[in-house]
């Protein structure tokens, strides 16, 4: 990159308008998976803070071979939609890897979701049943819908079940699923949502006082289950149910304060699975992709959005 390049700004707005398709998103991914097994990418664990007052502060940090560095810091703030604001909000960074030159600033919240929905939809294409009909939300906010247009990617889906405490964010994602061509029903039982499910997906905000209210024996036995927020809302003495438990980094998890779910019930990480590092033969028990968010995904999301802005201003 030449040092006169002028500093690129792309709006959550503009990264929209990019057009980029899910699919496109969980393919970087891998790559990026590839590169990282081969010593081409370098990422750090994701660094949390919680200040108090539910909110909860992340950031990410990953270099590449391929001349990026890429940064994301990004809050979480519950009483946001009281004030009209998103609940998850950040900006992200990339940098020239050679000189560290800041050559990009985009908006956080669209990579964090698309990123989050690729993450899944990557365990997805190897543990998931390639037939899976139906899909049962728990939590009906950003990422549920971003799962959606995954999913509907990926599967030939024709209903989904939408378990929420917020009746507009239910109702929402249910409208959204029907101008899809799907059907929808928002559900009063977790359990019923949950069993009657080829797929899981469960979003709750990131609180630690929430009660844990589900139960992965609840599962078909050929169920796969999403799980974006840290498994708060999951009966830890449930997940021995699952019989192939993914996370995105070994690593992160091992040095989280505040893991997820026991250390010695994980069968692998995504560079893992995608490698074909471990036992994906499930047939009798369910599968789960519990994960708290990669920088590597990060990059990924944030280096094809650069490239594709890039291409178009060319």
């Amino acid at each position: 990159m030449a040092s006169e390049e002028p500093l690129l700004f792309l709006s959550d707005q503009d990264l929209e308008a990019l057009n980029i398709q899910p699919s496109e998103v969980a393919d970087a991914i891998e790559s990026a998976l590839i590169a990282k097994a081969d010593g081409r990418l370098h990422t750090s664990p994701k660094t949390a803070i919680l200040p108090g007052d539910g909110r909860y502060a992340m950031s990410t940090l990953a270099v590449g071979e391929d001349g990026f560095i890429v940064v994301k810091q990004v809050t979480v703030c519950p009483d946001n939609p009281a004030k009209g604001l998103p609940a998850i909000n950040g900006a992200i960074m990339v940098m020239d890897a050679q000189t560290g030159v800041l050559r990009a600033v985009l908006g956080a919240n669209w990579i964090t979701a698309v990123r989050t929905a690729a993450l899944s939809a990557v365990a997805a294409r190897r543990l998931a049943d390639p037939y899976a009909e139906t899909v049962a939300f728990v939590g009906a906010g950003v990422q549920a819908h971003a799962h959606l247009a995954a999913f509907s990617e990926m599967f030939p889906l024709k209903s989904i079940c939408v378990f929420g405490r917020g009746q507009s964010n239910v109702d929402k994602l249910c409208r959204k699923a029907r101008e899809m061509g799907l059907d929808a029903e928002a559900c009063t039982d977790a359990k019923d949502a949950l069993r009657k499910a080829d797929l899981i997906v469960t979003s709750v905000t990131l609180d630690y006082s929430i009660k844990p209210f589900l139960d992965a024996r609840w599962l078909k036995k050929n169920a796969f289950a999403a799980i974006t927020d840290a498994c708060i809302p999951w009966l830890p003495d449930s997940m021995a149910a699952f019989k192939t438990v993914i996370v995105d980094d070994r690593k992160q998890e091992l040095e989280s304060e505040k893991p997820m779910l026991p250390y010695d019930l994980i069968t692998g990480d995504l560079t893992e699975l995608v490698s074909n590092q471990t036992d994906n033969d499930r047939v009798d028990r369910p599968a789960v992709f519990a994960f708290r968010g990669i920088s590597l995904g990060d990059y990924a999301a944030a280096t094809l959005a650069v490239r594709r802005a890039t291409s178009i201003k060319a």
